[in-house]
């Protein structure tokens, strides 16, 4: 698919079949992320595929928003490995820069997505066992669009270029 007509037509799905994504599609997806830029190319995304049933059932417990997707990738993020100076860190940015290709890359394959912050960050940490330094950004739900699964009523709406843009 042109760049183009990706970023035009990605929405955020809500319906998911329960229809399986193929492994080499799950790896182009990681893979896209693993080619996002980050701060002093320091890669401290950590991203987890979660696939297995109850893998899934934890996802659940820590979020309502996963909508039936066969699968779910965390996105997080090592804050020992981050570039940082003083108390700023690109832990959170860098994630999100890997998110957003990944994100960008499901829909290239026909994949639809989600993004979702709303999770209890806790419970995600004590159900997938995850060391005091790693922290979940976000979460991806991956699948296929159902058939009666349409954009949100806002998701068309935009501020003109001249309300958010200024030359200097």
């Amino acid at each position: 698919m042109e760049f183009e007509k990706v970023i035009r037509e990605r929405f955020a799905a809500r319906k998911f079949k329960d229809d399986v994504i193929n492994d080499e599609l799950i790896n182009k997806i990681l893979e896209a992320g693993n080619l996002a830029p980050t701060a002093k190319n320091s890669q401290p995304q950590k991203i987890y595929v979660v696939k297995s049933k109850e893998g899934l059932e934890k996802i659940d417990k820590a979020s309502p928003c996963r909508y039936n997707a066969p699968v779910c990738i965390i996105v997080a993020s090592d804050k020992n490995i981050a570039w940082s100076k003083g108390d700023y860190s690109t832990y959170e940015m860098d994630a999100c820069i890997v998110a957003t290709h990944m994100m960008l890359e499901a829909t290239n394959l026909g994949v639809n997505n989600i993004w979702i912050e709303m999770f209890d960050k806790n419970i995600l940490k004590e159900e997938f066992n995850l060391d005091a330094n790693i922290e979940p950004i976000c979460l991806i739900p991956l699948g296929y669009k159902t058939d009666d699964c349409i954009p949100s009523p806002m998701h068309k709406i935009r501020k003109d270029l001249s309300e958010i843009v200024e030359y200097k």
